[in-house]
């Protein structure tokens, strides 16, 4: 597919021979925050990519003033836990820990909730100089749910991992 055929997303190829896969969250008005709709088009985009033997590695990138906000709290506010289960609420999230070619995360501007746990997703992270990387569910009265706990405590150790998730507080790059 082309990234004309998705709505939240710009994907090529690109590179000297065209054999790295580049994947841009494209949804500026809501800083890439991951609503499901955009979350179909990566995991798909990620399975043509991985299936797809020109490529090599991928490239996941947001824009220079975010990187991914978070989750789309809009979509999720009105939603109960039974719906939330029972519906496979983030199911398709950890597609991107699962792919077999390597996913390197090129982090600008802010990486906050969903997407501080989308990064961390990934094989590498390259943060840039304005990279800000959160998990401020707290402030909304929750915690990190697609698996953030976990791997914000292997990525900055378990004392800087409880500072953020209980406080809210970003860290930089």
């Amino acid at each position: 597919r082309t990234g004309a055929a998705f709505q939240y997303l710009l994907v090529q190829k690109t590179g000297a021979q065209k054999n790295v896969g580049l994947i841009q969250l494209n949804r500026p008005q809501a800083l890439n925050a991951l609503c499901e709709g955009l979350m179909t088009e990566l995991g798909q985009a990620l399975k043509t990519m991985e299936s797809d033997p020109e490529v090599g590695a991928i490239v996941l990138t947001g824009s220079q003033k975010a990187f991914a906000a978070g989750a789309d709290i809009k979509e999720m506010q009105n939603k109960t836990f039974q719906e939330c289960y029972s519906g496979g609420f983030l199911a398709g999230w950890n597609k991107v820990s699962v792919v077999r070619k390597p996913i390197i995360a090129a982090v600008n501007g802010f990486a906050l909730g969903g997407g501080c746990e989308l990064a961390m997703m990934c094989d590498i992270i390259y943060a840039g100089e304005k990279a800000q990387f959160g998990q401020p569910e707290i402030l909304l009265g929750t915690i990190p749910g697609a698996g953030g706990t976990q791997r914000l405590t292997r990525a900055v150790g378990k004392s800087l991992a409880m500072e953020m998730v209980l406080t809210g507080d970003r860290i930089s790059a």
